[in-house]
């Protein structure tokens, strides 16, 4: 059997509800909520490493950075084939997105969550740890870059979103599909991730703002961010990359400011391009110095640039990172 590491940090497959609010609070440790999950699921030697118990809107950029370091340090041991990460689920895609941009290695990372607590008789979590297992037993599963799975569905970091509130059947790929499933204990793996790739880094730039355009919007959020200081500020524009015009005029302030700005699409699926040429729209922004940045959404790019920006300030170099050249 394998040898695989089980990483807590949290979130609600650590949660319990709280009888005198009937709210969900932080509770359980990992070995506690091992005890949880039969032994017939989960095949594999099981170590655990408490990082902490943090509800998914406290994890913070830093903390998912000192959380790569370690993970990258335990999948350097040879007797470790494989890591699993519990996780909020709030962010679980920023973080997983983290991980797979700065964990370099061949070995399997798994991250899963629980979209109920382990106390409510519906408990997901038991599952998911499971498939995850199963995920890492499978020779299949090496060189995917970190893995997302939860539901039985298996996605890859750098692609997933979390699409519903409530529902346990909440991460997805919308652009381009899972990239396998489990079931029944048998892993199915039908494509490849559409792109690998690592910022080598130690260090990650917080300081960067995501604002999303609306109808009407003017230059008041975009003036704001810049002058406060902000190191990167990444735009969720409209359809295809396109934002009104006087929002236009406010992305225009803060590049002339030396900022560097990341374009992404508020649409849940698609890439943005720059094939409009009326004001604010993309053939404006591209011109004026914009970023685009395909399929990511406005988390992930966030992510992206605060890595970008802890290795380099040189717009040219962003770009190459951002694959826009």
């Amino acid at each position: 059997m394998k040898n695989i590491l089980v990483v807590f940090t949290g979130g609600t497959f650590s949660m319990k509800i709280d009888e005198s609010t009937g709210a969900a609070v932080p509770f359980f440790h990992g070995n506690e909520l091992i005890e949880k999950v039969p032994e017939a699921e989960m095949p594999a030697n099981i170590k655990v490493f408490e990082y902490g118990n943090y509800p998914g809107p406290h994890m913070t950029p830093e903390i998912m950075l000192d959380l790569s370091k370690k993970i990258q340090d335990f999948v350097k041991l040879p007797d470790i084939d494989g890591v699993i990460v519990t996780h909020g689920t709030d962010t679980l895609e920023e973080t997983a997105y983290l991980l797979d941009l700065t964990v370099k290695t061949e070995k399997p990372i798994v991250v899963i969550g629980a979209m109920r607590t382990s106390t409510e008789p519906n408990w997901d979590g038991a599952r998911n740890l499971s498939d995850a297992i199963h995920v890492i037993n499978n020779n299949n599963s090496s060189n995917l870059g970190v893995l997302v799975c939860l539901n039985g569905e298996i996605n890859a970091a750098s692609e997933v979103t979390k699409t519903h509130t409530e529902d346990v059947e909440t991460f997805h790929s919308l652009d381009f599909g899972a990239l396998g499933f489990v079931d029944r204990g048998r892993v199915f793996i039908n494509r490849l991730p559409k792109r690998l790739e690592t910022i080598e880094t130690n260090n990650i730039n917080s300081n960067v703002d995501l604002i999303k355009a609306y109808a009407g919007m003017n230059e008041k959020f975009f003036q704001f961010s810049a002058d406060s200081g902000v190191a990167g500020l990444v735009v969720e524009a409209m359809g295809v990359g396109n934002v009104p015009p006087l929002a236009f005029n406010g992305i225009q302030y803060v590049l002339d400011k030396g900022i560097p700005v990341v374009l992404v699409s508020r649409c849940p699926a698609g890439e943005t391009l720059d094939i409009y040429g009326y004001p604010g729209a993309g053939k404006w922004l591209h011109k004026a110095g914009v970023i685009f940045s395909d399929y990511l959404n406005g988390q992930k790019a966030r992510i992206k640039l605060m890595l970008a920006l802890g290795k380099t300030n040189d717009v040219n170099e962003l770009r190459k990172i951002f694959g826009d050249t």
